[in-house]
């Protein structure tokens, strides 16, 4: 344990050297915060509250939503956020299979670092600066602070469980660039990034409850927006915990099938 958890703080460490390009995201980050609250203001004062979402309920999910694009690096689909899909390009993943670590648990940790850093500069950043022309959202008690803290701890889990497959697909692909792209475009409509997975019509609401991709963002967002009872968070963090068994174990599967024959390009 206490292997990963240096790893994970070198990693914080290596990405808190680019603080410059992590603060150059935040101005894009704001303005499209303030893009899709005032879209959505205009939607929910035509159409009332949609799915438990109210002005101040779209206005938070906008801000805090922005918060969480780093930490589960929504725009990758296994991209350069976490370097695994760039390593098996190079062929530079056959270093990583020397190393005396769990090859999984190594990203992992990695993975951690980066979402750590992420969301402690430009995502608490982005999320601040909805304060200053609407009145945001936030739990009001330690219960709900510690909730809201849990289950975005395990949404950058199953992030990085979903991405880490994605990832793999270059063993076999060798371009991850299209995969990439399918499984970005994926996430951010499913996740509930673009719009609240609350306001799709009921048998779209079916597909994305079937996807691990709502565990990322609308759930978060719901139990930060104080939207679940005691109960209800429960249920969130059992949907959190299944996915990261199910895509983990999925994980390990694949990487075990692609490791059996390592064949880096060009040789």
């Amino acid at each position: 344990m206490r292997l990963f958890w240096e790893l994970t703080r070198r990693s914080f460490q290596r990405w808190s050297t680019y603080r410059a390009a992590m603060l150059g995201g935040l101005v894009p980050n704001v303005a499209f915060g303030y893009m899709r609250a005032y879209i959505l203001l205009a939607v929910v004062a035509q159409a009332g509250p949609i799915g438990g979402f109210d002005e101040a309920g779209v206005v938070t999910y906008s801000f805090y939503s922005q918060a969480l694009i780093v930490p589960i690096a929504i725009f990758g689909g296994g991209g350069p956020d976490m370097g695994l899909a760039e390593r098996i390009k190079t062929g530079d993943v056959a270093i990583d299979l020397y190393r005396p670590v769990d090859f999984q648990l190594y990203w992992l940790s990695q993975d951690l670092g980066r979402a750590a850093f992420g969301f402690l500069s430009r995502g608490v950043a982005s999320f601040a600066a909805g304060f200053l022309a609407f009145s945001l959202v936030v739990p009001s008690s330690l219960g709900g602070i510690a909730a809201s803290a849990l289950v975005l701890v395990l949404a950058v889990v199953v992030s990085f469980t979903w991405r880490f497959i994605i990832s793999l697909t270059t063993f076999w692909l060798l371009d991850d660039r299209g995969m990439q792209t399918l499984a970005g475009v994926t996430a951010m409509f499913f996740s509930g990034f673009l719009i609240p997975t609350t306001f799709f019509p009921g048998w779209l609401q079916g597909v994305a409850a079937a996807l691990p991709l709502r565990a990322m963002v609308q759930l978060p967002v719901e139990v930060f927006l104080g939207l679940h009872d005691a109960r209800g968070v429960a249920g969130v963090v059992a949907v959190q915990v299944t996915w990261i068994v199910v895509l983990g174990l999925a994980g390990r599967a694949l990487a075990n099938l692609a490791l059996r024959k390592v064949v880096v390009q060009g040789g």
